[in-house]
């Protein structure tokens, strides 16, 4: 449970207050967005469970990119460990870490952007605290939302977790070079979630240790910032 927001709880946090919360976060998330827009930063929110394989992604994207086109807002509820991998991979990365709170908020967002982005980038990834709920619900002036989904989570998580993945504008699913060893996993099964939940289906699978299905992702990357850099969103396919 969220100690900030209540999660929807009006138990703990009352309708008007927890929408009094929104509207000050959509104010200063318009705000970020503004700072992004003024560096021609594509910024993507990267949610999914713990262990989905969203750091991972991210590594495998500086690998393939360059660590110094990509930046990182790295949030966790202890430590700095994603973030020192991230580091490690040559991106430059902040770390939030909120305590209790099992998402990030605009302001969140805001504060860690005071400790500078570098100069000559083209993307940042805010990688949101492990949860398939509460992030989907807070705009941090992201241009997309990203949800990374892996083999091992099973197909029905679309349906069981709908906001998440109807919130979503890409849907990574990772860990690909598991399936040898999930002779049930039904990836069909999982597309027709997706289309069922998604408002625009659109979705890429790949292996962020073999690099496989990597381009794709990278394709969708480049229309992102191809499409902010011009103001007008991502083109459509």
């Amino acid at each position: 449970m969220c100690d900030t927001c209540g999660c929807g709880d009006t138990r703990l946090v009352p309708v008007d207050v927890h929408a009094r919360l929104l509207a000050a976060n959509e104010t200063t998330a318009a705000h970020n967005r503004a700072h992004f827009d003024a560096r021609g930063l594509a910024v993507f929110n990267l949610m999914g469970s713990p262990g989905a394989g969203k750091t991972a992604l991210l590594e495998a994207t500086a690998r393939a990119v360059g660590g110094g086109r990509l930046a990182a807002i790295a949030g966790d509820l202890e430590t700095e460990r994603d973030a020192e991998r991230l580091r490690a991979a040559g991106i430059a990365a902040t770390s939030i870490t909120t305590g209790s709170a099992c998402h990030l908020d605009a302001d969140m967002v805001h504060h860690a952007l005071h400790d500078g982005v570098p100069p000559g980038l083209r993307y940042l990834a805010i990688e949101n605290v492990g949860n398939l709920v509460c992030p989907a619900i807070y705009d941090l002036g992201q241009h997309a939302n990203v949800v990374a989904l892996s083999v091992t989570e099973g197909e029905d998580k679309p349906l069981k977790y709908p906001v998440m993945f109807r919130a979503a504008d890409l849907v990574v699913l990772t860990k690909i070079d598991l399936l040898p060893a999930l002779p049930d996993f039904d990836r069909a099964a999982l597309e027709d979630a997706l289309r069922r939940v998604m408002r625009a289906p659109r979705w890429v699978a790949l292996s962020a240790r073999t690099g496989q299905g990597v381009g794709a992702w990278l394709e969708w990357l480049d229309a992102l910032a191809v499409g902010e850099r011009r103001g007008v969103g991502v083109p459509p396919e």
